[in-house]
């Protein structure tokens, strides 16, 4: 399809009122949502709105050209984060969430070499118990920030003798190279109230208060460890600077 591209106005009408404009410095993100999402959550399904988020160099109010140039995009070649909610999110006074960096290995393939897929589905089933809330699924997090390519690369290094640190820094790479101004966008955009952060890492609670959101406390996120990661989420607390607690190595 292109710009010149004629759409269906029915179509038009059911999508108009559910993608929302964010402008940013860069253009806009485009926010599409609500969408009803029941999940398997360990033995129940839970019910959840699901969000994506697309961030764009354009920023236009005019929707129709919107659609255009999106299905004149191959989209499946960008990254696209996405937000999990759970409750009145908009509303309530108290929520949970979780800015959760995506973990290809670890969330989808259940590796014991991190503790990320413990992480995930524990925090959906905070947020779902606690009954407001959201969890943040950032895309373009792979790695701490380095691609999925890139941390192959650095597995290699560390089953070799280096840390997880070093391996990032060996490759070229900073050791938490995480940006979370388009999630933290998209949270102005969802909700003005205080948040509880669902996190063991002190830069994602400083990222938050930075970007002037009211930031009401910290849940801790233990668990999982096991004779792959010990020595990884060790490096996380001694070199990395995450929060430790109850006698047990953690990662985030």
């Amino acid at each position: 399809m292109t710009a010149s591209t004629t759409f269906d106005p029915k179509v038009l009408r059911i999508l108009e009122h559910k993608i929302e404009h964010i402008p940013t410095d860069r253009g806009a993100i485009y926010l599409v949502g609500p969408i009803r999402s029941p999940v398997r959550l360990y033995d129940e399904t839970v019910e959840f709105q699901w969000y994506c988020w697309l961030n764009c160099d354009e920023a236009t109010h005019d929707f129709e050209r919107i659609m255009a140039k999106l299905s004149s995009a191959n989209l499946a070649e960008y990254q696209q984060s996405s937000v999990l909610v759970k409750g009145d999110f908009r509303n309530a006074d108290e929520a949970l969430i979780r800015m959760h960096s995506i973990c290809h290995t670890g969330d989808i393939f259940g590796s014991k070499r991190c503790d990320c897929g413990f992480q995930l589905k524990q925090s959906m089933q905070k947020i779902a118990e606690h009954g407001t809330g959201a969890l943040f699924y950032l895309a373009n997090h792979e790695g701490r920030g380095i691609g999925l390519f890139s941390k192959a690369m650095a597995y290699i290094l560390q089953e070799n003798g280096y840390d997880t640190v070093d391996a990032n820094l060996k490759l070229g790479f900073v050791d938490d190279a995480r940006n979370y101004q388009d999630a933290i966008s998209v949270l102005k955009t969802l909700r003005s109230k205080p948040v509880t952060l669902i996190t063991n890492n002190p830069k994602k609670l400083e990222a938050l208060k930075q970007a002037g959101l009211d930031v009401a406390g910290r849940v801790q996120l233990w668990g999982d460890v096991s004779e792959y990661n010990e020595k990884y989420l060790k490096t996380k607390i001694e070199r990395s600077g995450h929060i430790e607690g109850e006698g047990r190595c953690n990662n985030d």
